[in-house]
């Protein structure tokens, strides 16, 4: 029985645990009967229309407050987005600088 290459880094060392494949050197898990998360794109845009991709670097457009804190997030403020989630509100999973790992709304962010 020959089982399918990592989706994710392509490497031939795939093993199966009941359901699932894993790679061992990526640590990528995926169900090969589940087709559905190969299709389900998440996209973000910014403020100029722009869409937003993980990794790309980012400038808050005007100054955010940040919840529970006393903390204010200054225009011109760079971040790096490391994920694009489905959220109502914040979208990006962003690591802020001076500021540390937070959740921001992609129309308050402009490419960078």
């Amino acid at each position: 029985m020959s089982l399918p290459p990592c989706p994710n880094c392509n490497s031939e060392y795939v093993y199966q645990d009941q359901d699932q494949l894993i790679c061992p050197e990526c640590a990528h898990e995926w169900n090969p009967a589940d087709t559905t998360a190969d299709e389900e794109v998440i996209t973000a845009k910014d403020a100029n229309g722009t869409l937003l991709n993980a990794g790309d670097k980012v400038t808050l457009i005007k100054d955010l407050k940040v919840k529970g804190s006393s903390q204010v997030l200054k225009i011109g403020t760079k971040a790096l987005i490391k994920r694009i989630v489905e959220g109502k509100d914040h979208e990006l999973d962003c690591r802020v600088d001076g500021a540390g790992e937070m959740m921001v709304t992609a129309k308050f962010v402009k490419r960078a």
